[in-house]
């Protein structure tokens, strides 16, 4: 298989979106996302980090009690970022099933103790004229990192983003428009 250096990609920049479940999801790499999403704002750039996790339980063999098979018991698929432009959006996520409400310009986010909050979440990837677009059709931020106020940083807001299955066991959808995702290696 030959070496091909133009199949090389790197996460120039991107986006990242959350919409009520019921909206509809993107179905190609570039489309305009639909009005229902709200781009997150900006992320840090330690840009956005895909995880798939799964447990597996040995079958061992009565002879020689060696591995005779792996039965996945469990998997996972998270998407972890830091968000740090702060806005509603950001607010009602980290906090999850609070509220902001603004009255005559000022704001208040009363937080509660967190709760079901799903949703639909969506990650643009872009490399010049390559993108990647990844649909979550039902996600829910299940982790969240600490908050520093400091005179030197952005206030963060890391969150994790757990991707749940559909019906059909579908956990995210991967879109692209790069010619790379359809070659084959040439022999």
């Amino acid at each position: 298989m030959p070496l091909n250096a133009n199949a090389v990609r790197v996460a120039i920049t991107g986006a990242a979106y959350v919409a009520p479940l019921t909206s509809t999801k993107p179905t190609d790499a570039t489309t305009a996302w639909p009005s229902t999403a709200t781009d997150i704002g900006w992320i840090s750039d330690d840009g956005i980090t895909e995880s798939n996790s799964a447990d597996t339980t040995e079958i061992k063999g009565w002879q020689g009690g060696q591995t005779v098979r792996k039965v996945i018991s469990s998997s996972e698929m998270t998407f972890q970022f830091t968000a740090i432009e702060t806005s509603k959006t950001v607010l009602e996520l980290y906090h999850k099933g609070s509220k902001v409400v603004t009255t005559s310009g000022k704001s208040v986010l009363a937080v509660k103790a967190p709760g079901p909050d799903r949703r639909q979440f969506g990650f643009d990837v872009i490399d010049g004229n390559s993108h990647v677009r990844i649909v979550v059709p039902d996600g829910e931020v299940t982790e969240t990192g600490d908050i520093t106020y400091k005179g030197d940083e952005a206030i963060a807001y890391e969150l994790t983003i757990t991707a749940y299955p559909g019906a059909d066991g579908v956990v995210a959808i991967k879109y692209s428009d790069d010619p790379s995702w359809g070659a084959e290696p040439e022999a």
